[in-house]
């Protein structure tokens, strides 16, 4: 019976520390959620900034901004709502969704592609090929399997 005791009692104290544990992951989960709203924000009014700056600017051509430039602040905004996701998600499933990380890095990736100096070695065009790649056969392999899931 003491034994039997003991054994309640722990898992009693296991359970309180994983709620705590469980409480401060949420608060943390929250914070950056709260966060990458502001950043979000801010890569938008940048983005917004950059383009009525171009827009007024009489004095230069229209669009003065390389377009790349202006096609990387959109990438940037897409992959911090992407991240936004990604967080939101977690707060609703208690889980990772692993397909919508690897969507996520594909984008990062594809930024990076989008707005690659071409002063840059082949080595590293060649490195974010190879990461294009195995993010994609990625993302097929756990895309497949989530359809396979919801069939």
């Amino acid at each position: 019976m003491a034994k039997f005791h003991r054994l309640a009692r722990r898992l009693s104290q296991n359970t309180l520390f994983l709620a705590a544990i469980d409480w401060v992951v949420q608060i943390v989960v929250k914070v950056l959620a709260l966060v990458m709203v502001f950043v979000t924000l801010i890569a938008v009014l940048d983005l917004i900034f950059t383009l009525v700056k171009d827009l007024l600017n009489t004095t230069k051509p229209f669009f003065s901004t390389e377009l790349l430039k202006i096609f990387g602040l959109f990438l940037n905004v897409l992959i911090a709502i992407e991240i936004l996701e990604n967080i939101t998600a977690y707060l609703k499933k208690h889980t990772i969704q692993l397909e919508l990380v690897i969507a996520t890095s594909l984008t990062a990736v594809a930024r990076k592609l989008v707005i690659f100096d071409s002063k840059v070695g082949g080595s590293d065009l060649t490195g974010l090929a190879l990461a294009i790649l195995a993010l994609s056969i990625s993302y097929w392999i756990i895309h497949g399997i989530n359809q396979v899931k919801h069939e």
